[in-house]
């Protein structure tokens, strides 16, 4: 097909083209007013027990409570950890990220602190879920030193590191504008030379073959 026949058949089909051009319309308008969106973040560390030796928590933390860590944050993930949170209130995506940089001052790995995130449409709503996601990793850690017997003087404990905070999505307006024009433009290009193929071939098929013409015809002509 050549560019002429491109631009033939495209001119045939503009309401195909005017169609397109009207949804691409309304896409960036959602685009341009997107529905607010927030995205609520709190940090959780594990602590180990208060001891003689170490009477600073986190000059004592240990491999191990990273491991115990990252095993609480299976369970929460797990199918039944999601059917839990699901009761307690926290309908939708949630995660939970370990974190375990470390810092100038210890090595990774043992500071095993996660991170909990939800977006939600609303700062209280993504804030709440937050917080409820944070109830159950401390309950979780709670509960395993509970089936052990550990006395209440050894256990680990479950501080929050940083609050539930939301703060407001801020996606690339342009970025999804461009790209949202292109696509209109590919599909109403791509759909205008569709139909046009498919209507000439209908209109073909419809008008079916030529008549054969008959002898006498031809004597006649010939005469």
């Amino acid at each position: 097909m050549s560019p002429r026949d491109v631009a033939e058949a495209l001119l045939r089909r503009w309401y195909v083209l005017l169609l397109a051009l009207l949804l691409t319309a309304a896409g960036a308008y959602k685009v341009l007013h997107p529905a607010p969106r927030y995205l609520s973040s709190a940090v959780v560390v594990l602590k180990p027990p208060v001891t003689g030796s170490q009477p600073n928590q986190l000059t004592n933390l240990q491999p191990p409570l990273a491991t115990l860590s990252y095993g609480v944050i299976q369970q929460l993930q797990s199918p039944a950890g999601r059917r839990e949170l699901d009761a307690a209130g926290v309908h939708g995506p949630y995660q939970l990220v370990p974190r375990n940089s470390g810092t100038s001052a210890t090595p990774r790995y043992l500071i095993p602190s996660v991170q909990v995130q939800a977006q939600r449409g609303g700062a209280v709503e993504a804030d709440t879920a937050v917080q409820r996601v944070v109830d159950a990793y401390s309950r979780h850690v709670a509960r395993l030193q509970d089936a052990q017997g550990i006395a209440p003087a050894a256990r680990i404990s479950a501080s929050v590191l940083v609050a539930p905070s939301a703060a407001p999505v801020q996606g690339t307006r342009s970025r999804a504008l461009a790209g949202t024009g292109l696509l209109g433009a590919t599909a109403g290009i791509l759909g205008a030379l569709w139909c046009d193929r498919y209507l000439l071939r209908r209109r073909r098929g419809t008008a079916g073959p030529p008549e054969p013409r008959r002898h006498g015809d031809e004597v006649a002509a010939v005469g």
